[in-house]
């Protein structure tokens, strides 16, 4: 039986992957009494004579909302709300598993910016934070963008669990090769919200903005191309990447590339463009569920490090080493929103987790250290910076 075939047989046979537990018996007309009416209304009277009790009294400190409205399905697309439900039902299994945190999946049948911002604010009062999922670009970046003055975490997952990840494979791929961030010349294949979001991680951790080239569809992103005035998000990094504005495509742009970063699709990279990077290059080829390139065409064209997005195959890119922790130290701690400084605090946490190897440059998804480190570097960042 194939992996698919067992996933579908345990989610019918359990109907979802979910379920709600009371943390209270309620087997006497006492329990119901606390529980419930009339017991209930001491702690209702004592939120609305302050709201921050809310966190003393109800269970919004320790809660994320898992929203998504299914425009962005893992490798899937645009699938809808309803078909998106066991992605966020298995989001928020790994919250509670690796960290403790009761998460609860939203799923917004609406494609309407307003109307999916709108009602993100109005179920907020309940969660102590927001982790959004699955929202195709450039949607995602406006509505993570107005979300920011809700007084809790919203973090795009897709964007910055993303981008955290691979910060941290960069940092250990760049000890093993020897190389400065400052110095490389990395090659980001992709546009999409993942991609924009991983670039700017790398710029605000050291990279030399000038030597990254953006290649989208159309070929290599330079700041005098006519079309990216329609896509200000493009436009915003054109202005700062790619400053010798290399034109052409993907294999164009590789040439003497130290890093390739691969956010786009299967089967972009050839043999031939892997030879013509730089020696000891890095491969993180993480299109899902096929990679731009298999590991093994890469390392046998040349490629020091290589990883991708697969459980499959050595070095997984997996952004679940990194959204427990980061939301479990945010919820300790009580930011208000999650910082680039709490990012690059994440992902060193996650890094020096380890002594890296070709092919272990991340630690375990296993690794029940993981969400505790990433969450104790999180809250001293932001006790820095409040």
């Amino acid at each position: 039986m194939s992996l698919g075939e067992d996933s579908l047989k345990i989610h019918e046979k359990l109907k979802g992957k979910l379920s709600i537990n009371s943390k209270i018996p309620l087997n006497t007309k006492a329990d119901f009494s606390l529980a419930y009416t009339p017991g209930v209304a001491e702690p209702c009277k004592k939120i609305f004579a302050n709201e921050e009790d809310v966190y003393k009294y109800t269970i919004k400190g320790n809660t994320v909302a898992v929203i998504s409205n299914g425009t962005a399905v893992l490798g899937l697309g645009n699938i809808g709300a309803k078909a998106a439900i066991p992605v966020m039902e298995g989001k928020a299994a790994i919250f509670k598993e690796l960290a403790g945190i009761d998460a609860f999946p939203i799923c917004i049948d609406s494609e309407d910016i307003e109307e999916n911002i709108n009602i993100i604010k109005k179920i907020s009062p309940i969660f102590g934070g927001i982790n959004l999922e699955d929202y195709k670009a450039p949607e995602c970046f406006e509505i993570e963008k107005r979300l920011q003055n809700l007084g809790i975490p919203v973090m795009h997952d897709d964007q910055h669990g993303t981008a955290m990840v691979v910060l941290a494979g960069i940092i250990n791929s760049l000890k093993l090769v020897n190389k400065k961030i400052s110095d490389v010349k990395i090659v980001v294949s992709g546009a999409g919200a993942a991609a924009i979001a991983v670039t700017k991680l790398l710029i605000s951790y050291g990279a030399n903005s000038k030597k990254i080239i953006i290649c989208d569809t159309k070929g290599t992103i330079y700041k005098t191309r006519e079309d990216l005035k329609d896509n200000k998000y493009k436009k915003e990094l054109s202005e700062v990447t790619n400053c010798e504005l290399i034109k052409g495509n993907l294999k164009d742009a590789m040439i003497n590339a130290d890093i390739f970063i691969g956010l786009s699709k299967k089967g972009l990279v050839s043999k031939e463009m892997i030879v013509s990077m730089n020696k000891k290059a890095i491969v993180f080829a993480m299109a899902n569920p096929e990679p731009e390139i298999l590991p093994q065409d890469a390392k046998e064209s040349g490629a020091f490090v290589v990883a991708t997005g697969r459980s499959d195959f050595p070095n997984q890119v997996n952004n679940a080493l990194i959204f427990p922790g980061i939301f479990r130290g945010a919820l300790d701690c009580r930011a208000t929103r999650i910082t680039e400084n709490m990012k690059i605090a994440a992902a060193e946490a996650l890094a020096n987790m380890i002594k890296p190897e070709i092919n272990k440059i991340l630690p375990d998804i296993t690794d029940k250290q993981v969400p505790i480190k990433v969450a104790e570097a999180v809250k001293i960042s932001w006790n820095i910076e409040k």
